[in-house]
């Protein structure tokens, strides 16, 4: 059975003497040789039709570098995991959706092989990814849509090995009470979302930024990891052990290799005070990225989360959250040469 144990654990001791190993020393593969870009567009306003235009510029330019075009490949299916965990206000905004979709459907994709997955049905249902209980109709009708809490999409084959314990009752403990040795054990465990690496050509991901306290930043590397596995709340008590899960997580080979590209709205993201949302701290921006490189995101995005908060007086995050670094240093993306490696597009 495939199991993704803890590696980094490790480098939290070897980092404080500011002394990384090479990513060759984990183990862990590289993955796919995707280009290193950022590109990014910018909305004339946020409506269905600019998000559409913005995204097919976004995905053309994405294909040019790749080499191939974006078509079914032997599953004929794409996942596309959003972000709701902050609930309305803070959700991956629909038109975003809606436009990925609709250039998926261009390059040959059905409706139906196009699956959304996400954390929590109730905050799913409340930013629009579910059918309003008032109406029963949604935006996405005709798109399976995965829910991660229910426990359904969970693989107990398929999980990152952490020694960290939680105090939370994972997924798999429920049929197994009277078994101590089998809850010690899958209390380590945080099983992962397998229809985004199993069963799809590759998965999309589209996460929402924000500050974390524990984290850093909650972006791009955060909604593919923590928002896309069980037992993960036992990481954020710790400043030390939730950028390393992070990192190690990031870096599972089976993910990184379906992992196409992240794309991201800057239509609402919060600068303090998250992930919980608070409307006296987000901004908005016209812009949309997209980049293979996660790592590259998150900097990026960090870099400005910072220069809001510096302008409204509050101190920039922590240095001491090193959950860039770490997943840097497993090859996962560079923070190196941005400024070169942002390139604007016109839709």
């Amino acid at each position: 059975m495939p199991r993704f144990r803890s590696a980094l654990f490790a480098v939290l001791f070897i980092a404080m003497t500011a002394i990384l190993p090479a990513q060759d020393d984990f183990g862990i593969p590289e993955g796919p040789q995707l280009p290193g870009t950022v590109w990014s567009a910018n909305l004339t306003q946020f409506s269905d039709s600019a998000y559409r235009a913005e995204v097919e510029g976004l995905i053309r330019q994405f294909e040019d570098a790749l080499g191939q075009r974006l078509i079914p490949g032997e599953k004929g299916k794409v996942g596309l995991k959003i972000y709701s965990d902050s609930g309305p206000g803070l959700a991956t905004p629909i038109p975003l959706v809606q436009g990925v979709i609709h250039a998926l459907m261009e390059r040959g994709y059905e409706r139906e092989d196009i699956f959304l997955v996400g954390l929590n049905t109730l905050r799913l249902r409340f930013t629009g990814f579910l059918p309003s209980l008032i109406t029963g109709r949604t935006p996405f009708e005709g798109h399976p849509v995965f829910i991660l809490e229910s426990g359904e999409f969970y693989d107990p084959g398929w999980f990152y090995d952490s020694p960290l314990p939680s105090r939370f009752d994972p997924v798999f403990l429920a049929d197994r009470p009277n078994e101590p040795e089998d809850r010690l054990e899958a209390n380590r465990r945080s099983f992962l979302a397998t229809p985004l690496f199993l069963e799809a050509d590759f998965w999309i991901n589209l996460p929402v930024y924000t500050d974390h306290p524990t984290l850093g930043v909650n972006g791009a590397l955060v909604n593919a990891t923590l928002w896309n596995a069980s037992n993960t709340a036992r990481f954020l008590t710790s400043p030390a052990n939730a950028p390393a899960a992070v990192a190690e997580m990031s870096a599972i080979p089976e993910l990184r290799q379906t992992w196409l590209f992240s794309i991201a709205s800057l239509q609402h993201y919060q600068f303090i005070g998250g992930p919980a949302y608070n409307s006296l701290y987000t901004v908005s921006d016209r812009e949309i990225l997209l980049s293979a490189d996660p790592v590259a995101l998150d900097t990026l995005m960090l870099e400005r989360i910072n220069r809001h908060r510096q302008r409204w007086g509050f101190p920039i995050v922590s240095e001491e959250i090193r959950t860039l670094e770490f997943a840097e240093v497993l090859n996962v993306g560079s923070r190196s040469n941005l400024d070169e490696r942002l390139v604007p597009v016109d839709g």
